[in-house]
């Protein structure tokens, strides 16, 4: 078979013709594998976003860990994936990102077997983190390898299932923490990561091909060894000390008080990091993220959007699974199972909406979904007292539920139709980004809003005390995220227009392109 030399951008190498996807045996079953690999690199770094909730009050038995530990086991791994995110992206267009798929599969492998052998809860920590680094190698490369694998009708299967075990892994994270937590021990939660994680490296390093991004240059230097495209490290270095001290710093005032030194240290640095990141980009010849984008209102709101949807539909739900546990006196099992109708209404919604939702302007489901989730979890607010059991949330999780399900699918597609189409990688990663960073620090304002309630209860409280403070803390952070919902969805139709859409406007990719762009859009904001 005849091979280009230099491979085009998202082209695999050493990739068969097409038409050539058929096995020996006659049949075409074999070009299904690289879906499967990734398709189970994709569910497990997802699930383990989730997986965790219901182990928590096992965790903090186990290991004696403190809330604000229990907030960094959840917030170690989410933050690193968010800071991670764009430049694991920037590196597989370099070096390959079959090789980067790998070399995060084994990361997040690794990691896996740490979590499962931490003797304390600092080591948890320390391991989610890193955890998190091989989740954003795998995470950053999943959609560009659809891309290079799949064309065609077989392209938009692919996506489509992808998108949707992406979908079920949040619904299925808590039930699956709960069972394992239950009936084996939590440390199996982590440890479950190993064989599968194995399955898909194996089916990885046989079936996938390689495959590079468009670079301005050379790959590597004339002797065929050192890469020489420049990745700005300068960049991802300074947006990840920033995101992590600003975290740090939210979750050590909650602990030592907003004018302890060492808060307003963090809290310092990470400003300083965040103008040393936007100086840092507007010099760099490849940046992270170009801020001229920030310049069109449109991609502005929709990457505000990205964060406080993110920040205010699922962080606040650690907190209902300790509350449930602990205080309702649910099992893990049961505790996951009372958090699912959000994912499900979410799935249903998608499902049924989701090429309506696609054809109408932007602004409508991402706004009206995130005014949804808003209405969800106030009703959740309104519901909550000393009295109430886990069915009083049912109502709102199903609301904010259809909200996300509104929302999600159209807002990735909606930042690219925002953004240049050369800059529509830049666009999808971005978003991405600033969705697994509004967890992480939802986890750190609600965890802090939520422990200053938890303070009130003195030693050797009754646990009619300690469940009203349960209590009082949950309509707090209820409260806080219903309100940044409903503001987030305001924001969106008061800025958000259509006029950008992909394949609109003078700068208007061809449609077989724009095609793509929405495809893998479309799935990965179901990711």
């Amino acid at each position: 078979m005849n091979m280009p030399s230099t491979p085009e951008r998202g082209t695999a190498v050493g990739a068969r013709a097409p038409g050539a996807d058929r096995e020996p045996d006659g049949t075409a079953a074999g070009k299904w594998w690289p879906l499967v690999a990734i398709a189970l690199g994709g569910f497990l770094l997802l699930v383990d976003v989730t997986i965790v909730i219901s182990a928590l009050p096992r965790i903090a038995a186990g290991l004696d860990a403190s809330l604000t530990s229990l907030q960094w086991v959840m917030d170690g791994y989410a933050l690193a994936l968010a800071a991670l995110l764009m430049v694991a992206g920037s590196a597989a267009d370099l070096f390959g990102r079959r090789r980067s798929y790998a070399a995060g599969l084994a990361l997040f492998a690794l990691a896996s077997l740490a979590c499962g052998l931490a003797p304390d809860a600092g080591a948890l920590i320390a391991a989610r983190a890193v955890q998190g680094a091989g989740a954003a190698a795998m995470f950053a490369t999943n959609a560009p390898l659809l891309m290079a694998a799949y064309q065609g009708r077989d392209r938009g299967v692919a996506f489509g299932v992808w998108g949707g075990t992406s979908g079920a892994a949040a619904a299925i994270g808590p039930v699956l923490g709960g069972l394992l937590t239950e009936y084996v021990n939590w440390r199996a939660i982590f440890l479950v990561n190993l064989p599968l994680t194995a399955l898909a490296m194996w089916i990885t390093l046989r079936r996938v091909h390689e495959s590079y991004g468009d670079l301005p240059q050379p790959r590597t230097n004339s002797a065929g060894g050192t890469p020489i495209a420049r990745i700005d490290w300068p960049g991802a270095g300074c947006f990840t000390v920033s995101a992590g001290a600003l975290t740090y710093g939210l979750m050590r005032g909650s602990d030592q008080g907003w004018t302890e030194a060492g808060t307003l240290v963090s809290l310092g640095a990470a400003a300083l990091a965040l103008l040393v990141f936007v100086l840092v980009e507007r010099r760099v010849g490849r940046p992270l993220l170009d801020l001229g984008l920030l310049r069109r209102p449109s991609f502005a709101a929709l990457l505000a959007a990205a964060l406080l949807l993110q920040a205010a539909a699922f962080p606040y739900l650690t907190f209902v699974g300790l509350w449930v546990q602990n205080i309702v006196g649910l099992s893990p099992v049961q505790a996951g199972l009372a958090v699912t109708p959000m994912a499900l209404m979410s799935l249903l919604v998608g499902a049924l909406g989701g090429g309506r939702l696609q054809r109408m302007a932007p602004q409508l489901p991402v706004g009206v979904g995130m005014l949804l989730v808003g209405a969800g979890v106030l009703l959740q607010w309104a519901l909550l007292d000393d009295g109430s059991g886990w069915a009083v949330l049912v109502p709102g999780l199903a609301v904010s539920g259809a909200g996300i399900g509104m929302a999600m699918p159209v807002l990735v597609p909606a930042a690219l139709g925002a953004a240049p189409p050369q800059r529509a990688g830049m666009a999808s990663g971005a978003v991405n980004t600033f969705r697994q960073l509004g967890f992480a620090l939802g986890i750190a304002v609600v965890g802090t809003v939520f422990a200053s309630a938890l303070h009130h209860i003195r030693p050797g409280a009754s646990r009619a005390a300690a469940g009203a403070a349960y209590v009082s803390g949950l309509t707090d952070i209820t409260l806080l995220s219903g309100v940044v919902a409903v503001a987030g969805g305001l924001l969106v139709l008061a800025v958000v227009r259509r006029g950008g859409g992909v394949g609109e406007g003078p700068d208007a990719r061809p449609s077989a392109e724009a095609a793509d762009a929405r495809t893998e859009a479309g799935a990965s904001a179901g990711a």
